[in-house]
């Protein structure tokens, strides 16, 4: 074998290798999330979106898991929360002002202050990272994946999947009610 079949097969390991580190794991009935926004932003077109809804936010405790419930469903299931990790809690009625688990280094990437206190909690504020969305259309129906900390989410109609362009692995579905109520849409998708 010539070093011409050498370099095409480690080129086939490269990608199946890039494929296997970007893809969360895919079970039976759940969907690839990364493949499904890319078809989706080729077909659909995706916009640009930021947090903008002030958050309260707590230490979590080690070892305390956090089920982050919308509009009395739950949508996901925390991993462990370890020394630094923080609990953010939605400001947002109408979704029943859900808490999710925000790791240690996700936490200062992603939010500033405090800004004040309240009942236990302090408010801080979204610094605004730009996220790519894509809604979910009515043709693609309930979906299910692997959201980037393991755990299976479910996606619906009007739901918005967010990705985080600098680590597309950081790609999950923002509840359409959430979506509305803490994000701030830049620039609308286009095809």
């Amino acid at each position: 074998m010539g070093m011409r079949g050498c370099s095409g097969g480690l080129a086939a390991l490269v990608i199946l290798a890039e494929t296997l580190l970007l893809s969360p794991p895919v079970r039976a009935g759940e969907v690839d999330i990364l493949a499904w926004f890319d078809k989706a932003k080729a077909e659909r077109g995706s916009g640009i979106a930021r947090k903008t809804m002030p958050v309260s936010v707590r230490p979590a405790k080690p070892g305390e898991i956090v089920v982050t419930i919308i509009g009395g469903e739950k949508e996901t299931e925390s991993p462990p929360a370890e020394e630094g990790d923080m609990v953010v809690r939605n400001r947002c009625p109408e979704t029943g002002n859900e808490e999710i688990l925000v790791k240690r280094a996700k936490f200062a990437e992603r939010y500033e202050g405090p800004l004040g206190d309240e009942e236990g909690w302090r408010v801080y504020r979204p610094r605004g990272i730009e996220m790519r969305f894509v809604m979910v259309a009515e043709e693609d129906g309930e979906m299910t994946f692997v959201a980037p900390w393991g755990e299976p989410m479910i996606a619906r109609f009007g739901d918005a999947i967010v990705q985080d362009p600098a680590n597309p692995k950081d790609t999950y579905r923002i509840a359409a009610a959430a979506f509305a109520c803490t994000y701030e849409v830049l620039e609308d998708p286009v095809p």
